[in-house]
């Protein structure tokens, strides 16, 4: 399958008020399948819109561009807090036009929705090379955008969970941060949503397989390591977000269903379990009976989540 056929995916779970066409498109974790095309809304007036910015100097891929939208609603001269949204689908699929930013300007947050390259053009640590870079540009640009250099977030779900939380733990590594532009902005994020990611690549298959009885079969983690953990035993262990945390990690909320058959509910308890005992402030939620990517029965949620970057970037700073 191409990647054009794959750069598709989910309608805005929030929007919907439910996560399952979330849950469509994060079984890509599972196998290759082409994830139900997004329609993308149209930014109302109260909403600039800003499409398919190229945030590596020079590149016209749009696997590395992003959406920036801009409420026009704040005063003159106030600088916004942004979140960065990263979408899910494997590695391999999924798309910036998924509707999130919607939920995320309403909040009162400037909100980007980033591209990155899949493992069908580039192996890790193309990823997270893509997503910092993005950071970087849009530390850059910030005067530009009336953004706040010193408030950016990152949310993701599933891959995307997986890379926001690599982009918190992982501030300054110098393997991870590639020379794809604006190296003298940093890609450092001051509040991390990650909603149901892997966490520990070393591991994450076999808890599947101990969770679940069955071994996996699915080929997108060997797809982003360039092979098996056990093959590639280094990769995995520079792709895992609990690799490299410390006590400078930034905040994180956690999101993860305790019946998620895709990504084990242990690696969102190990990542946990590691931030505190560093001394960060974690936050997790469990969502009782919860899928991957179904959270059906917890419509409070996304409304945490919002509150939870209210709190880190904007109360915290008042």
């Amino acid at each position: 399958m191409q990647a054009g056929s794959l750069r598709s995916s989910t309608k805005s779970f929030l929007l919907s008020g439910a996560l399952q066409a979330l849950l469509v498109c994060a079984a890509a974790f599972v196998a290759p399948i082409a994830c139900p095309k997004p329609q993308p809304l149209v930014a109302p007036d109260s909403v600039t819109a800003y499409k398919d910015l190229f945030y590596v100097p020079g590149s016209h891929n749009p696997e590395q561009a992003l959406d920036l939208y801009i409420p026009k609603d704040h005063r003159a001269g106030e600088k916004l807090p942004l979140i960065i949204w990263v979408h899910g689908g494997g590695w391999l699929g999924g798309d910036k036009s998924e509707n999130m930013w919607m939920q995320i300007v309403k909040g009162g947050f400037a909100a980007a929705s980033v591209n990155y390259r899949f493992t069908d053009e580039a192996q890790f640590p193309a990823q997270i090379f893509d997503v910092k870079a993005a950071v970087r540009w849009l530390r850059a640009h910030a005067s530009e955008y009336d953004i706040d250099p010193n408030r950016i977030g990152a949310w993701g779900a599933s891959a995307g969970g997986h890379l926001v939380a690599l982009l918190g733990t992982s501030s300054g590594i110098k393997e991870l941060e590639g020379d794809e532009g604006n190296p003298s902005f940093s890609s450092r994020v001051e509040a991390v949503c990650d909603y149901f990611g892997p966490s520990d690549l070393v591991d994450v298959l076999d808890q599947r397989q101990r969770q679940t009885g069955k071994a996996p079969v699915e080929p997108l983690v060997d797809k982003l390591l360039g092979g098996t953990p056990a093959e590639r035993p280094e990769k995995a262990r520079l792709a895992s977000p609990v690799t490299f945390v410390t006590k400078h990690a930034p905040p994180f909320l956690i999101v993860h269903g305790d019946r998620d058959p895709i990504v084990p509910f242990q690696q969102s308890l190990e990542l946990a379990e590691t931030l505190k005992k560093h001394g960060v402030e974690c936050s997790l939620i469990i969502v009782r009976g919860g899928l991957h990517g179904d959270f059906k029965g917890r419509p409070d949620i996304p409304k945490t989540t919002i509150q939870f970057f209210k709190d880190k970037l904007t109360t915290e700073r008042k």
